[in-house]
């Protein structure tokens, strides 16, 4: 049976993103679960995360995921969400440094700060909307260029290859908020809660083959 799996392991925001899958694809049926067989058997998996990262990575340790997750990384359509996004780089500052999975190479670290453009000091977290400038890839079709999506977070990758990256945002200067690896891709902005453009996102995941 064709089905998406989420990644439950305690953390991400899971009744929202659900939600969201069910609305732009009534009738693809979403598994919400932990067990390593679901996702691994699914046509498709979502990776959500909120919170810290040296939490996510424990607890995806407790639930025996991470080797899951790198396998389920490899052979279809895979989509990492905020701290899931995070979680796919090799290390994090957060915590004094956590090791993460090391599934696209690079580093997150923490906003500095600045002014905006009205020199308005910027607060840490970034939290809002904010338009994200893409780069050419199946699952930004039919959103428009610079369309604006909702953001939490204090920290951003900064991947290896630049080639990763598939969208930027400003606070204040350009940062990664979408990277994409052949049938990977991970978004810092939470799509389920980014209205028309985020639903418009997730419609394009269920229709794409994994190919770039």
């Amino acid at each position: 049976m064709s089905y998406i799996a989420v990644i439950d392991y305690g953390m991400g925001n899971l009744h929202s993103i659900t939600k969201a899958l069910q609305f732009v694809g009534p009738d693809v049926p979403v598994q919400v679960s932990a067990e390593p067989e679901i996702i691994l058997n699914a046509d498709r998996v979502v990776f959500p995360g909120v919170g810290a990262i040296r939490d996510c990575m424990q607890a995806l340790r407790d639930a025996n995921l991470t080797e899951v997750i790198k396998t389920a990384t490899k052979n279809k359509p895979f989509l990492g969400i905020c701290l899931g996004m995070q979680a796919l780089l090799t290390d994090n500052e957060e915590n004094e440094h956590t090791v993460c999975l090391d599934i696209i190479p690079g580093h997150v670290v923490r906003f500095q700060g600045g002014f905006d453009s009205k020199g308005q000091r910027l607060k840490i977290p970034h939290m809002g909307w904010s338009p994200v400038h893409q780069k050419p890839h199946p699952l930004w079709a039919d959103i428009p260029q610079d369309s604006r999506f909702y953001f939490v977070h204090s920290y951003y990758a900064i991947p290896d290859n630049g080639s990763v990256v598939a969208a930027t945002a400003d606070y204040p200067l350009p940062f990664a908020c979408a990277l994409t690896r052949d049938n990977v891709f991970a978004v810092q902005f939470h799509p389920e809660k980014s209205h028309t453009a985020g639903l418009q996102l997730l419609k394009n995941f269920l229709h794409w083959d994994g190919n770039t």
